[in-house]
Order: structure tokens, then sequence, then C-alpha cells
């Protein structure tokens, strides 16, 4: 059985230089990799779409694979534009983003759910009126306290814990083609697998 194929991947994150490194912007990294090993075209910033965004051609059609240049809280906004236009249905969007209920060094697809306290996914839901859309999770780990989470997510992982997530990263990539063509079953059993 075939789920619907993805035609929305999403990487969340903060826009801007000083960001670029923090935990935080681990969805952005994942649309980075997948950019590197598919040799695909730049993103492109497409103001309409609140966003920098390209297209990957998969067997069964177009993807278009997205980076919001918001601010985390205000990633709805670029999400709701392009699936608006597109007319994209919440069931065929991937959004990837970090997640600190999970180690660094692991990563898991999921279907619709909560936020988990996330502010981009918080965001998302509320302007899609839908939780029903992908995620896959980037375990980011958690600093240990509530209070420290804000400092925590917006600073640079050690250099352990970077390696472990872009091995994570590599991991969900082996499986990614699969799960974005409809295999979503398959794609969530390899890749869950390869982490036991």
């Amino acid at each position: 059985m075939t789920a619907q194929p993805i035609q929305l991947i999403a990487g969340l994150a903060n826009p801007g230089k000083d960001y670029a490194k923090s935990r935080h912007n681990a969805g952005a990294w994942f649309i980075n990799a997948v950019l590197h090993q598919h040799s695909l075209t730049a993103l492109k910033v497409d103001n309409k779409f609140h966003a920098a965004l390209t297209t990957w051609s998969l067997a069964t059609g177009k993807c278009y694979l997205l980076i919001p240049n918001t601010y985390m809280n205000d990633s709805g906004r670029a999400i709701q534009a392009i699936a608006n236009f597109y007319r994209i249905p919440s069931k065929a969007i991937l959004i990837v983003h970090d997640d600190l209920d999970l180690p660094p060094g692991v990563a898991r697809y999921k279907q619709g759910g909560g936020d988990g306290g996330h502010n981009g996914l918080k965001d998302i839901v509320s302007h899609l009126h839908d939780k029903d859309f992908w995620r896959l999770r980037l375990g980011i780990g958690h600093p240990g306290q509530r209070d420290r989470v804000h400092d925590y997510v917006l600073s640079s992982p050690s250099v352990s814990d970077k390696q472990k997530i872009d091995h994570a990263i590599q991991l969900a990539l082996t499986t990614l083609t699969g799960f974005a063509e409809g295999q979503q079953a398959q794609a969530m059993q390899s890749l869950h697998t390869q982490q036991e």
C-alpha cells in the first residue's frame, strides 16, 4: 500500500548567520544535506512564500524543498503560503525539526500528534488548522531543566553531539526518497530499525 507522496519538505530554522549553527536549525541542516546529496539547484528566496526554496524531481512528481526565512515561531506563514498556492494537502507535507525529547543521533518519522512545545510546529498547526502533516524529528537532547531550554536550542551543539546529529541526518537521507515517493511505512521501519 502506498501512501500519499510528499510534495513539500520544509526544514525549520531561524534566519541569519547568528543562528546558522544553533541546534534549533537542525531542520535547515537537513535540507542542505538533501541538496548536497541529490545535487539539486540551490535554494532561492521567494518573498511570496516567505522562504528560500528549490524543487526535487521524484518518480511521483515534483517536491518542493523549503527553509522559511521567518523566525521559528512564525514558521507557519511560509508553510501555509506554499501549501495554499500549490494546493498541497497536509498529508503531503514533511516538516523537519529539532526535537528536545530525542537524544542526539536519533531521527524519527512521525505523522500528526502534538507540537511537543516546539514553537515552529505550534505555529504551523495554527496556520494549517491541521496536525496531520508528517514530521522528521531530529534529536538534539535536553538540557535537563526547562528554564535552560531557550538558551540551549539557540546555542551550538558540542562537537560530539553535532557528529551524532549529522549521522542521524545521513541515516534519514538513506530513507528519504522512498518516504517522499509514498513508501512511508517502509521508510519509517528502515530508519527506526537502523538506530536500534
